[in-house]
């Protein structure tokens, strides 16, 4: 006889889970807020849809913090085989330039979310939409808003973590599993906008502007990438992925600092050789034509240095290499990409089963993870989905 798996939301953690369980062994339903499944995967999908990253497995799990906790997931489910199973469903993808990977041209976000639950459709897979989960019964029964009762075998919550409420991922569950002596942690924002006091001079010139092929560094973590100057800060992918570090810091001290390598490419030797051995007089003309810095990399400079640093060759060079940044706070948690906090992972198995609730599983962003954005977000749901999958099939 089967056993019954109900599944609370519909976002790509909860997909995958329900794409890999056996049908044969489990009768599975997921609940749905929402009047439709995967709002937050199609908002995602509207910035560049990509969907995994093609690095090598081993770098791959290195991007996330902490980075021995999804290592089984990955490994289990790798980038590649994500891709493979895209393709045998019937979505080709392709590696870009920065080694995203992408649906082929032409395949919009919706068609790969319906191509998905074909899969689950053809897997008798049960979706009941517009059912908010709000807690439990005394005797275990899951509750929601329009007085559903149901009772399950087996239960996994995918409810999504903080960010995006418009999408319905609002974090509004975390004081339940709380009241429930389950370890919590608050959200905090990730992968958003970080605030920098910016001076008056330098913002009205460069506001909007990137800050291409740069490295930045915060409690020693490295990130590549780029930035874009705003009237609040910075965002982009050189920022995002040291969300866990600056986040850190801002706890712990009220602020964050940061440090940008302008040449990433070359070695403060050669960097200091040259700016010394430069045939032009001044300063601004050695940026420009010796070094090749951009004029907001000269804005940023002239506005952060003062005249005696600035004037400086040694002082200059240095910081070039490691020009210091003081980030105020971040972003407000909904202007946010994705999460930090939630459920502690101190609380669940290896197989993510809740340790003060047996046969109820956690899956996806609810957990305390990190990622920065590439693929990396998505992956992990992904992974997490098809390892709990594996854990349920062989039961």
């Amino acid at each position: 006889m089967k056993q019954n798996i109900a599944i609370i939301g519909a976002g790509p953690a909860a997909l995958a889970l329900a794409a890999f369980l056996d049908k044969n062994k489990y009768a599975v339903t997921i609940y749905e807020k929402n009047k439709t499944a995967g709002r937050k995967f199609l908002v995602a999908g509207k910035g560049g849809f990509n969907l995994t990253h093609s690095e090598t497995i081993e770098t791959f799990i290195q991007q996330y913090t902490p980075d021995t906790f999804l290592k089984d997931a990955l490994e289990g489910f790798s980038n590649q085989q994500f891709m493979n199973w895209l393709k045998s469903i019937g979505i080709p993808t392709f590696i870009g330039s920065s080694k995203r990977v992408y649906p082929e041209k032409g395949i919009k976000p919706i068609e790969v979310l319906n191509t998905m639950l074909k899969v689950l459709e053809q897997k008798k897979v049960q979706i009941v939409y517009g059912e908010e989960w709000t807690g439990w019964n005394k005797k275990g029964a899951l509750l929601f808003s329009s007085g559903l009762k149901a009772k399950a075998d087996i239960c996994v919550f995918a409810l999504g973590g903080g960010s995006w409420k418009v999408t319905g991922s609002d974090g509004s569950w975390l004081d339940t599993f709380a009241e429930k002596g389950i370890e919590t942690r608050p959200f905090e924002p990730a992968n958003c906008a970080y605030e920098i006091n910016w001076p008056e001079s330098f913002i009205s010139k460069a506001e909007g502007k990137p800050l291409k092929n740069l490295r930045i560094t915060c409690d020693s973590k490295m990130q590549k990438g780029e930035v874009v100057i705003t009237k609040f800060g910075l965002e982009g992918n050189a920022i995002y992925g040291l969300s866990p570090q600056i986040q850190s810091e801002l706890n712990a001290n009220k602020e964050a600092k940061i440090f940008l390598d302008l040449k990433p490419t070359i070695d403060f030797e050669k960097i200091h050789s040259r700016v010394q051995k430069s045939k032009e007089k001044r300063i601004t003309d050695i940026l420009r034509n010796t070094l090749n810095l951009s004029p907001t990399q000269i804005h940023l400079l002239k506005s952060h240095l003062d005249k005696e640093t600035f004037l400086n060759k040694d002082l200059l060079s240095k910081n070039i290499k490691e020009l210091p940044l003081t980030i105020k706070s971040a972003a407000p948690i909904d202007e946010a990409i994705s999460t930090t906090g939630g459920i502690s992972l101190n609380a669940v198995s290896d197989s993510y089963e809740l340790d003060k609730m047996k046969n109820t599983f956690v899956i996806g962003e609810m957990l305390d993870w990190n990622a920065p954005t590439g693929g990396y977000l998505l992956q992990a749901c992904f992974s997490m989905g098809a390892r709990l999958a594996d854990h349920l099939n062989a039961k």
